[in-house]
């Protein structure tokens, strides 16, 4: 995987150009980075993929923990692409990559040609309770070294709800509490815990571009029904249920794949 540096100002982000073909720009989820969408992307069609991995995620620098929002993100991604002139492009993304395209979408339709948003975690509204669990993990890295945080965490009822009904998602919360900077952790997590796309259901239902919605079940942080009502808000978008991670991880990745592969094939068709 071949990586840059984009500069905002002082700030130093880092991004992944791969490929050639149509543009696609597509985010990784909350805490995560390129190689979480490059894990699930298509092989095909073939595509120019670019990911900014967001502040303080992946090997970009954080700045000033006040700027950790999914607006500032957006902002970045926006500002990536039009440095890359990708636009007009398909914007997608996972979880919080969904809600930074969802946004775009409304407050930067002259970028956006098509919209994929994939486990989305937020609708119409901040702080949703399914993002609980994260400013949860926030106040104890916040509070306590990381071990004890972490020990703290495996005796809460969130951590025993995920253990029993999605247990890809405790992994992925546990995995919090491992990452080198603890108290730049513990900002990210607080901020986007309690934001949010900061896009209302009539900007939604005015979005007017091809989209699709991936959702899953099994899962506690991106529940199926708000893929399934960002699906029926949305004129015209198309609903792929997949495998949770949860249940079965290669049929989720073969499944994404080939909804992302496909729906990339239709635009063109």
């Amino acid at each position: 995987m071949t990586f840059h540096t984009f500069d905002r100002g002082e700030l130093a982000l880092r991004y992944a150009d791969i490929g050639s073909g149509p543009a696609v720009v597509f985010q990784h989820g909350l805490g995560g980075d390129a190689a979480q969408v490059a894990e699930v992307f298509p092989d095909a069609p073939p595509t120019r993929r670019v990911t900014l991995e967001c502040r303080a995620q992946g090997l970009s620098q954080p700045g000033s923990y006040d700027a950790l929002s999914i607006a500032t993100f957006a902002d970045d991604v926006a500002a990536l692409a039009e440095h890359l002139s990708v636009g007009p492009a398909v914007f997608g993304g996972i979880s919080m990559g969904a809600a930074i395209s969802m946004r775009l979408a409304v407050k930067r339709p002259d970028l956006v040609r098509a919209l994929v948003l994939a486990r989305p975690a937020w609708l119409f509204a901040p702080a949703p309770d399914n993002m609980k669990p994260f400013g949860e993990i926030a106040g104890l890295l916040a509070a306590h070294d990381p071990r004890d945080a972490r020990a703290a965490f495996d005796r809460s009822e969130t951590a025993a709800r995920a253990a029993r009904e999605a247990p890809d998602n405790l992994a992925s919360l546990g995995g919090f509490f491992d990452r080198a900077n603890p108290p730049t952790t513990a900002a990210l997590l607080a901020a986007i815990s309690r934001d949010g796309p900061g896009v209302g259901e009539v900007e939604i239902r005015a979005i007017a571009v091809p989209t699709l919605v991936i959702g899953t079940a099994e899962d506690i942080v991106h529940p199926l029904d708000y893929a399934q009502t960002l699906a029926g808000t949305i004129p015209g978008a198309t609903l792929v249920q997949i495998p949770s991670k949860s249940v079965d991880r290669t049929g989720h990745i073969v499944a994404f794949k080939a909804a992302v592969g496909d729906f990339l094939r239709g635009l063109d068709g």
